[in-house]
């Protein structure tokens, strides 16, 4: 078969040897930083390498516009882990990077771009201005129940004011999510012996694209009409990327109105997602907040404990003064009754004088009105000595219906350390022994942690 070209033919390998001599040429001892998306991404945790594609797409329709194979190993491994360290996400599909790239052409592998260095302040300044810009349109579109004062989000949540006791919970999380099982077990086996009624509507907790997803659940809480005492939001660690579902602007929107009272227990520990700030109480974990409920309901227990105590003393000085009462009266009551008597001595004496000359029934008639008085006098004492027993009986029954062992039988428990009853805080310090007195028994316990109570109000 004749050539159709008098120009002698080439092998395969010299021409691409002719291709990479000329982009060594042109490229050698070059490197250029680029802006593009990471698509295809394998890892090989054995050699440290990674394979992707980096692309770039049209921004009005999503075509694409190029596309290079990329590789990095060395330096360029170690460059993405540090990476990874510094934004807290992993290096993975479908971020958009600043990398510093070489260009290199292999006869067999073709065309591709291996990774000197990434830059990781480009990645978190992208995520900052979407987030920030997310923030304001919450702001501008939603002005009736949210608006920014400095650098705080006031929000229709927000203002809503938590129940008295916590009890009845709606959990927005992943059924697999380690969070929500750490969140139960905390609720679950809390040394006050709470009782919770827990209703999980599961969801995906991860990924932008799910985040209609989590919104449908928290209308299903709405839906339902149980009135719940507070909604949560809980979803354990993990990369800074896993959390961009807390940054879109349905979740926040559906936050920021909900009719109640939302706690988010994301595990992040850096900067707030949107959803935390659009809720009305923020937790670092799910186990805070679960702890952030105790808390909240050992503070009104300690409240009615508090009060307990101030009507026991009220009714001991109520009961006091009584007495005292009661023995000012009885004592104007005697003296009284003398004065009577002395009073009606003289007029019997006088009386005496006259019935020398007076017939007998002025005697008889005396007699008898002497008689009255007398009878009357024993009848007002005795009524009145009745009267104050029974106020006296009254002031004693209600301090043995408020006397400790009372109020033991109610659920109630005295503290007491250093064989001493103790109402003052200050007294239990970290790691001391304290001693629980309850109806039947005695606990001995040691202080973990204590918190300060302000003395706030809740509705139930």
């Amino acid at each position: 078969m004749a050539l159709l070209s008098s120009t002698p033919a080439l092998r395969l390998s010299e021409l691409t040897a002719s291709i990479a001599d000329a982009l060594t040429a042109a490229f050698a001892q070059r490197s250029f930083w680029v802006i593009a998306d990471v698509t295809n991404h394998t890892f090989k945790p054995d050699k440290n390498y990674h394979h992707f594609d980096l692309v770039e797409k049209a921004t009005d329709s999503n075509d694409l516009l190029a596309k290079v194979q990329a590789k990095a190993w060395g330096k360029g491994a170690l460059s993405i882990q540090q990476f990874q360290q510094a934004t807290g996400q992993r290096f993975t599909n479908n971020i958009q990077v600043l990398v510093q790239v070489a260009v290199n052409y292999h006869p067999v592998f073709g065309l591709q771009l291996n990774i000197n260095e990434i830059d990781p302040n480009f990645t978190l300044g992208m995520l900052e201005q979407q987030r920030l810009a997310t923030l304001q349109r919450l702001v501008q579109e939603n002005p009736g129940f949210i608006s920014r004062d400095g650098d705080v989000f006031l929000t229709k949540n927000k203002g809503l004011g938590l129940n008295k006791v916590i009890q009845r919970i709606a959990v927005v999380s992943s059924h697999t999510s380690a969070g929500w099982q750490d969140f139960k077990h905390t609720l679950d086996h809390n040394p006050f012996g709470y009782v919770f009624s827990i209703d999980d509507y599961f969801t995906l907790v991860q990924g932008e694209n799910n985040a209609q997803q989590l919104v449908s659940r928290l209308i299903q809480v709405f839906e339902s009409q149980v009135p719940y005492d507070a909604v949560v939001i809980i979803r354990g660690g993990g990369a800074q990327t896993d959390f961009l579902i807390f940054d879109n602007y349905l979740i926040g929107k559906a936050i920021a109105k909900f009719p109640i009272p939302v706690i988010t227990g994301i595990g992040h520990q850096k900067n707030e997602t949107i959803a935390d700030l659009m809720a009305h109480t923020v937790t670092k974990t799910p186990t805070k907040a679960a702890e952030f409920i105790l808390n909240h309901n050992r503070s009104f227990e300690d409240s009615i404990g508090a009060f307990q105590k101030r009507i026991i003393i009220q009714s001991q000085q109520r009961l006091s003064a009584s007495l005292q009462a009661i023995g000012r009266l009885n004592s104007g009551i005697v003296n009284q009754a003398q004065a009577i008597l002395f009073q009606k001595g003289r007029e019997l004496l006088a009386v005496g004088s006259v019935l020398a000359t007076q017939p007998t029934i002025i005697v008889y008639n005396r007699k008898n009105d002497i008689q009255q008085i007398v009878s009357n006098l024993a009848t007002f004492c005795t009524i009145s000595l009745k009267n104050q027993r029974g106020y006296l009986g009254h002031y004693v029954t209600l301090i043995h219906a408020l006397s400790p062992e009372s109020t033991l039988k109610r659920g109630f428990a005295i503290i007491k350390t250093d064989n001493r009853v103790t109402s003052d805080p200050g007294q239990l310090v970290k790691g001391k022994d304290v001693e629980i007195i309850l109806r039947d028994q005695s606990i001995t316990a040691t202080v973990k942690s204590k918190k300060e109570y302000h003395g706030n109000e809740f509705n139930l």
